[in-house]
């Protein structure tokens, strides 16, 4: 008998208030227990890179202690592995670690298509490619479920940007939307089978996410064959009746009966059935059943090695580091003196911001790792404010003179907390005023400097060229300062490469005149241009290029050869390394249409393989193509095609360097209609409302006042402001800290929906409370009183 078995006959011997009960958690990590029925409470907790479990007391906001955890490399630096195997392992220390903690499930990975580089949760989430992130989020469940502990993919679907998270309409046509952001979870629930699936906050369509039953039921569950419990993101609900109909088994956190009520009159006006809260309580029952089991047959189960989770993480980190420009100074020769400058060298940023933020068992810095190898033989400057970024004449002239004291610089730059984090976006993608200052300054006082950039994701380096190198170490977790040091030296080879594309200007991005610059609605203008499927595609260079990165040696790529037929290929190359040191490649090849009766890419990934050889030595790699990496999807059969004809499939080490290609002829395939493809990579109104097969939505109003409205957009009323006070001294006192000095928390608070009040306040207030206050700001604003009569009129 299955766990889902098992629980419906307990599910069926409740009340209907036992089941809605269950509907929702208990508190903020817990499902509801019912003891005396054999239900017992499962625990969740976040974790994309490292735990973040917290007690019952803490803030829950991210700005709290929360139990010492590993924290290793973000998702960014994870996916610029390329290596599913590592991620495995590291998933499999999650487990293990997540397990010691008493934790049923952790919350990630996160697997969101990068649709443009200035998302506020860019370092969450793994490629701006679909197969990337399917396959490695695939890889991090496998790994954290081996340990008896579920995994949660997140966040589902079109999670795209922060500003008004909450609210935001995604409107992306069908074709995007399943071939660039419902594939990488397609691929995760079908290579993984997580025990959940966390759904977005934003709406898709005009739906949200919390209550499309497309989404959640149709195709989750109808067409992928999930059969595990779906979850809100924390305070994601807008109709929790809508929600459980949808597919929503579980409302995260609890919200002391905030939506019951709904639940129960929706039952009785017969608009949402016994049967769906049937399913959705015993989903949640069935997890809780499944956690007890795994918590069980692991109780004797080894102490977590946490000095091993940290080499891990030291290895991680290297493995994800990317050589994006090397003119030979690196490695490091023993016998250069060395500067190293820049405050992340004693305060590193290695994690992002946000509910992700963990409390490392330990942090590695890079002067502490070069000091310990070099003792006191190298001079050091701190170069800017670690917290602001910026710097000052003193700061700029000391710089300058450890810089030209020293054969070789080494400038450790990048992004601020404050740059990037979960609850708002980048506003642009340079660096720090204060850190393009520092860089001019340092590389006229040595030019032969190399830049280490700590960044989350892309930023623009007009300056990459003038320096000797560019090593991009992301957000390396806790171990980022050793391996950085590792790989500057040549102990170990940085084998990242890169898993999103740098620009030269975000400028350039056709995704960049709608995102993030609407309150409630985001055009996909750029459709299926996301990324390196743009730059190929348009003809509008990267600075560097999705799957690049170099190494300390060279390889070269020749002999392509195909088997296999129709649209199951194996494509095998020879592979060699042509320098004098062991070294490591990914070897990617990409698929080209040569002819389609629709639109397509110029070329898109179809398999990659991650190779190691010593010097001289040639090696057979066989890369396997499956038959979606030849096919598109057929809007109008709702299927995905192969259309009969040539493709080029193109091998080599980044999509723009190919080094062998060959050419293969499926001579049968499926029929597709026909569909113009817009005139740029940018659709306009009218392109972009045929690939929607409709008119382009009338984007929400802010005004007049309701569920939706933000605590930013209460200043648009006297009685607004005077509320927005309130809330934001509740706010403090229970964070026990100022709003306004963290910008995470500013960023959440600010952002809060109306109906959030509610779902937040421990009961004290309903939505019936919240609804008449809605109709007292309405009542009371100018704006809609002269609104609602320009209306009439």
């Amino acid at each position: 008998m299955t766990h889902l078995d098992r629980a419906r006959e307990i599910v069926a011997q409740l009340t209907t208030d036992q089941k809605i009960d269950l509907l929702s958690g208990a508190d903020f990590w817990t499902t509801v227990a019912m003891p005396e029925h054999g239900i017992p409470a499962a625990s969740l907790s976040d974790g994309p890179h490292g735990l973040r479990h917290q007690g019952a007391d803490a803030d829950h906001v991210g700005i709290g202690s929360s139990d010492p955890s590993t924290c290793f490399p973000t998702a960014s630096a994870l996916g610029a592995t390329w290596d599913p195997a590592l991620a495995s392992e590291i998933g499999a220390a999650l487990g293990r670690e997540a397990s010691s903690l008493g934790v049923d499930v952790i919350l990630g990975p996160g697997l969101n298509i990068k649709r443009h580089p200035a998302g506020g949760r860019s370092f969450e989430y793994l490629s701006e490619d679909p197969l990337v992130s399917g396959r490695m989020a695939a890889a991090l469940v496998n790994g954290i479920q081996s340990e008896g502990v579920g995994a949660c993919l997140k966040h589902f679907a079109a999670n795209s940007q922060e500003r008004d998270r909450m609210r935001a309409d995604s409107v992306v046509d069908e074709r995007t939307l399943r071939e660039i952001y419902l594939t990488g979870f397609e691929i995760a629930v079908k290579e993984s089978s997580p025990w959940t699936v966390m759904c977005a906050y934003n709406k898709v369509n005009g739906t949200h996410a919390s209550q499309h039953r497309r989404l959640l039921t149709d195709i989750l569950r109808d067409e992928w064959g999930f059969d595990g419990l779906v979850m809100s993101d924390w305070y994601a609900v807008a109709d929790r009746a809508a929600g459980v109909h949808a597919g929503l088994d579980l409302e995260m956190p609890g919200s002391k009966g905030t939506w019951d009520g709904q639940v129960r009159r929706a039952l009785a006006a017969g608009t949402l059935a016994m049967d769906d809260v049937d399913l959705a309580a015993s989903r949640v029952v069935a997890l809780a059943l499944r956690a007890q089991e795994e918590r069980k047959s692991h109780e004797d189960g080894a102490a977590v090695d946490l000095d091993a989770h940290h080499a891990l993480a030291r290895r991680a980190a290297s493995a994800g580091s990317v050589l994006l420009r090397n003119d030979g100074v690196l490695p490091l020769a023993a016998d250069r003196s060395i500067a190293l400058i820049g405050g992340f060298a004693t305060a590193p940023r290695y994690q992002g911001a946000g509910s992700s933020q963990v409390n490392p068992t330990r942090v590695d810095t890079a002067y502490g790792a070069l000091h310990e190898r070099l003792g006191d033989d190298f001079a050091y400057a701190e170069g800017y404010d670690v917290k602001t970024g910026e710097t000052d004449d003193a700061r700029i002239a000391e710089a300058r003179r450890v810089a030209s004291s020293a054969d070789t610089a080494v400038l450790m730059i990048g992004l601020p907390d404050s740059y990037e984090a979960e609850g708002y976006d980048r506003e642009h993608l340079r660096l720090p005023e204060g850190h393009t200052r520092l860089l001019e300054e340092v590389l006229d006082a040595n030019p032969d400097t190399v830049v280490v950039l700590a960044t989350g994701a892309p930023v623009e380096l007009p300056w990459a060229g003038r320096t000797r190198a560019v090593l991009l170490s992301y957000l390396g977790g806790q171990a980022s300062g050793s391996a950085l040091v590792d790989v500057l030296f040549g102990d170990v080879e940085p084998t990242g490469r890169l898993a999103e594309s740098f620009p030269v200007l975000g400028a350039d991005l056709p995704s960049r005149a709608t995102f993030s610059t609407h309150p409630t609605q985001a055009l996909y203008r750029e459709n299926l241009y996301v990324g390196y499927r743009f730059h190929d595609s348009w003809g509008v260079p990267a600075r560097f290029a999705f799957g690049h990165g170099l190494g300390y040696t060279t390889f070269d790529v020749s002999n392509a050869k195909t088997a296999g037929r129709g649209a199951k290929r194996t494509v095998t190359v020879d592979v060699t390394n042509t320098g004098e040191r062991a070294g490591t490649t990914v070897v990617q090849v990409y698929v080209h249409d040569v002819a389609s009766s629709v639109p397509r890419p110029e070329q898109e990934l179809g398999a990659w393989s991650k190779v190691t050889l010593e010097p001289g030595e040639t090696g057979s790699v066989a890369l396997p193509l499956d038959e979606r990496a030849f096919s598109f999807y057929d809007v109008e059969s709702a299927s995905w095609v192969v259309e009969a004809g040539e493709f080029e499939l193109r091998v080599g080490l980044s999509s723009v360097d190919i080094r062998a290609t060959a050419t293969v002829r499926v001579t049968s395939g499926g029929d597709a209609t026909a569909v113009p493809a817009p005139a740029g990579p940018a659709a306009t109104d009218a392109e972009l409302s045929t690939l929607l097969g409709h008119p382009l939505p009338t984007p929400e109003p802010t005004l007049p006042f309701d569920r939706e409205t933000t605590v930013r957009e209460l200043k648009a009323s006297g009685l607004g402001h005077v509320l927005r006070t309130v809330v934001k001294r509740a706010s403090e006192k229970e964070m026990g800290a100022s709003i306004d000095e963290d910008p995470v928390a500013l960023g959440f608070y600010e952002s809060t929906p109306m109906r959030v009040l509610a779902m937040g306040s421990d009961g004290k207030i309903s939505l019936a409370t919240i609804d008449r206050i809605i109709d007292a700001l309405n009542l009371t604003s100018a704006k809609v009183r002269k609104q609602r009569r320009a209306q009439r009129s």
